[in-house]
């Protein structure tokens, strides 16, 4: 439970909550907050407050539990999960109030997929496939893309370079996917020959075996023959 409960991880699992209050924010366009007959927050502002609030906490995450040595497998395992729905409830909500159009988002999302289908299968295989630079890149657009974008609800003169900013994160995304993918079939590539290798090996030295078993006479040739079938 000390584990679970350390700030690093505390601050992961704030990120995650907040993901429904900013899709509220996002999609509830007619939310306001007033103070008697002041308005204090429009919805659109009140969402870019939620966004940048959680994406504050993924930068202090894991800058606290590096410096306060409190990196934990819950942390290692939450971490990513609460950065891919952060980034995939905004973009599915910027679809809903026709901000982004639907086929950029599902590249974007269908990426994040099938990089954490890619790292989890080398993971099985022993082995980590770290973030790449263009990796690292991806997230700080998808972070100042979304921003734009919000901010362009209210100041449309915005909506070009917020366009332009999630351009580039389907590039830069694609492009880092390429990368892993690469680290990926290199590692596994190369797993999967040893593991043939070893194999191969170890077929040789029981058929050197058997075939000794036979000269000495410890097998006759019909149950080195069934032996060898059965292994």
């Amino acid at each position: 439970m000390r584990r679970l409960t350390n700030l690093p991880n505390l601050l992961t699992l704030v990120r995650i909550f907040l993901v429904p209050l900013l899709v509220a924010a996002l999609v509830q366009q007619h939310l306001r907050l007033f103070w008697g007959d002041k308005l204090l927050l429009a919805n659109d502002l009140f969402a870019l407050t939620v966004f940048l609030a959680a994406a504050l906490t993924d930068l202090l995450d894991g800058y606290l539990a590096r410096r306060w040595r409190q990196v934990t497998t819950v942390g290692t395992l939450l971490d990513p999960v609460a950065d891919k729905l952060l980034i995939s409830a905004a973009l599915i909500s910027f679809v809903e109030i026709r901000l982004l159009p639907g086929w950029m988002v599902i590249l974007i999302i269908s990426r994040e997929f099938a990089v954490s289908g890619l790292r989890s299968i080398a993971a099985a295989e022993g082995y980590t496939i770290k973030a790449g630079e263009l990796g690292k890149s991806k997230m700080i657009l998808q972070v100042v893309g979304v921003t734009l974008v919000m901010l362009s609800i209210r100041w449309s003169d915005l909506r070009p370079y917020a366009l332009g900013a999630m351009w580039a994160v389907v590039i830069f995304g694609l492009a880092s996917a390429v990368d892993y993918f690469r680290k990926f079939w290199r590692k596994v590539d190369t797993s999967i020959k040893l593991r043939r290798r070893n194999e191969l090996l170890t077929l040789e030295r029981q058929k050197r075996k058997l075939r000794r078993a036979v000269k000495s006479g410890e097998l006759s040739a019909t149950e080195a023959e069934a032996s060898s079938i059965r292994r």
